[in-house]
């Protein structure tokens, strides 16, 4: 079901009714762009990521909110479906009302746009919102202004501004007397006709306000002033009618009850997310924590700096999220799914040894008949679909015919865990928990020059066997090894680069924890790079981390031998050509190089069946 702002109290209580009822809740978010901040890469903390989110993300504007409520009928064994797309945007309701400035990134209205979404619809028809904050100043102005006319005599004007300061005697200007003049006259011969009203010719602000002061001081409650708007919103003029101080004090409590009605028409949007935070229902999305950071700063409260507040302040909105994107990354699903995006994940749910349960849609709404990627309503029915497909897998783990519903103990181990997109060692943010903290003894920070690629570090860490390469920006990057165990002998060999500098992960951190460390050994003389024929040069330990003549080769190799007569390490033996294969590049720019025979030999046990946990 489609809503703009044009049926939405229409709507609103089947909104409502709908979210009542359902088992679950499924959202989704389209916004004008996604990162304006720094590089997400591979080895964010939590709190790293949190930050760049926080900062570079949310001045992106919230166009489109889809909401599919899932409800289970027992006796039929199905799930109803009820979808929503919602079209969102901020249309400030006056001139006191917030005017939301907002980034929009080339790359996202393009695709959006691509795939269909009517922008037209967006700026024109889209649903206004104020945060509990915004609104919360607004209807103290209305109580304020209301407050100041109560204390004059019965407010004989309504309009914008105006009306506070039209008690006040302001001086005419020479220039203005005449048009003044004209208008007194004007209304003067109307209060001695039978006409109802007069509408007087538009004018800018200013001449408006001489117009209140005057005619208040002249006519007193003879008249009733208000501020209208033309077609089109293209100009401003005034219309008089007669009154009394009876009639003036009604028309002043009907304009107070119409300004109270347009604000909570103005918190809009807000009504929705407020009725699913109150809900307490088992809210699911996929990839959602950038759409729970929108969620929670544009209709609740600002996001605080850290992200122990931030936790704390989701598990008060939404006291249960659940992921489907992490939900297919973990056990039992991780080893059945090879692809987590939406909609492959639906594509390699719907075959065996999965079995997709009867989903309906009411007569009242219609079906998706074709796939609608990337409108926020059917991407929400998607993530429905894909996790009661997942619920009905682990329904089987105990025995039961119907699907782990919400409040199910294998439920459990996926509530309240966001996904964290492409951290290679921490896959999620624990809202309930503390973080996981994995050791990245492994990781050195490397900075080098800017003509400096991927292959080049290739090179350089390439007697310590594959890498994985997370950009930070032009002149460095965080590298990982494979073989952990090659971490403090690619350091002691790296670490007096000319051209670049190797630092390790926790030093980069945390310079003092590196106070007291030995420092690192010279490097033996048989420490040399190979040239572009596979054969070693003869250079001295001070030459590393020179950069070799192009002709050889664009970056550093380095070898270390035991002894000439002694075997071979695993980074090869003298002359060995190592061929690599290409890297997977992600969006982000981080690459990851692993060789066939370390797919081989390091294939992941078959994990165990799974059990009902009591933890993850």
């Amino acid at each position: 079901m489609e809503i703009t702002r044009h049926n939405f109290k229409q709507v609103i209580d089947q909104v409502s009714e709908a979210v009542d009822e359902a088992s679950f809740l499924c959202i989704d978010g389209e916004f004008t762009g996604l990162n304006n901040g720094p590089v997400l890469h591979g080895f964010d903390t939590p709190q790293e990521r949190y930050d760049k989110l926080r900062k570079g993300s949310l001045d992106f504007l919230f166009v489109q909110f889809g909401l599919c409520a899932f409800k289970y009928e027992t006796e039929e064994s199905r799930f109803v479906a009820r979808p929503f797309n919602f079209y969102i945007f901020p249309r400030p309701l006056n001139r006191n009302a917030p005017d939301c400035r907002f980034l929009c990134q080339a790359s996202s209205l393009h695709f959006l746009a691509s795939q269909g979404m009517d922008f037209n619809k967006v700026f024109r028809d889209g649903i206004p919102y104020l945060s509990p904050v915004d609104e919360q100043q607004m209807r103290d102005t209305l109580d304020q202004k209301h407050a100041t006319q109560q204390l004059n005599s019965p407010p004989f004007t309504s309009g914008t501004s105006q009306t506070s300061d039209s008690s006040r005697s302001i001086q005419v200007p020479a220039e203005h007397k005449d048009f003044i003049q004209q208008t007194v006259t004007r209304i003067q011969s109307f209060i001695d006709s039978e006409e109802e009203s007069l509408q007087l010719e538009p004018c800018n602000a200013y001449l408006r306000k001489l117009i209140y002061s005057t005619v208040k001081n002249k006519f007193s409650s003879s008249v009733y002033l208000e501020t209208k708007v033309g077609e089109q919103n293209q100009h401003y003029f005034i219309e008089v009618s007669k009154a009394n101080e009876e009639v003036l004090k009604k028309r002043g409590e009907e304009k107070r009850q119409q300004e109270l009605d347009e604000l909570d028409d103005a918190v809009g949007m807000s009504k929705i997310i407020k009725m699913i935070c109150q809900s307490g229902k088992l809210v699911i999305g996929h990839n959602m924590l950038l759409d729970v950071l929108h969620l929670v700063h544009k209709f609740s409260y600002p996001l605080p700096q850290e992200i122990d507040e931030f936790k704390s302040l989701v598990n008060c909105l939404f006291p249960r999220l659940l992921d489907t994107k992490l939900m297919a990354s973990m056990h039992p699903f991780k080893e059945l799914v090879s692809n987590t995006t939406l909609g492959d994940l639906e594509a390699t749910l719907g075959k065996e040894p999965f079995k997709v349960p009867v989903i309906v849609f009411p007569e009242d709404f219609p079906g998706y008949e074709t796939a609608q990627e990337h409108q926020a309503g059917y991407d929400a029915y998607i993530t429905g679909r894909c996790f009661t497909i997942m619920a009905n897998y682990l329904g089987k783990f105990k025995s039961q015919s119907k699907p782990a519903l919400p409040g199910s103990a294998l439920l459990e181990p996926f509530v309240n865990k966001l996904y964290l997109m492409r951290v290679q060692d921490i896959p999620y943010v624990n809202l309930t928990g503390q973080d996981l903290k994995p050791n990245r003894d492994h990781v050195f920070h490397v900075t080098f020059p800017k003509e400096w690629k991927s292959n080049d570090l290739y090179q350089l860490f390439r007697p310590f066997g594959p890498i994985y390469i997370a950009w930070i920006d032009d002149v460095s990057a965080f590298v990982a090894l494979n073989k952990k165990d090659q971490s403090d002998l690619a350091y002691k060999m790296l670490c007096e680069g000319v051209s670049y500098r190797v630092r390790r992960y926790g030093d980069h951190k945390d310079p003092n924890t590196s106070h007291g460390r030995k420092r690192p050994l010279s490097l033996p003389e048989t420490f040399a790079p190979w040239n572009g024929e596979g054969k070693r040069l003869k250079v001295t330990s001070s030459d590393v981390g020179r950069r070799v003549s192009p002709v050889t080769q664009r970056c550093i190799t380095t070898i270390l031998e035991e002894a000439e007569d002694k075997p071979t390490t695993e980074a090869g033996g003298e002359g060995e050509e190592h061929p690599e294969e290409d890297g997977d590049e992600d969006e982000n720019g981080d690459e990851m190089k692993e060789e066939k025979s370390e797919e081989k030999t390091n294939e992941a046990p078959q994990a165990p069946l799974f059990e009902e946990p009591e933890a993850w």
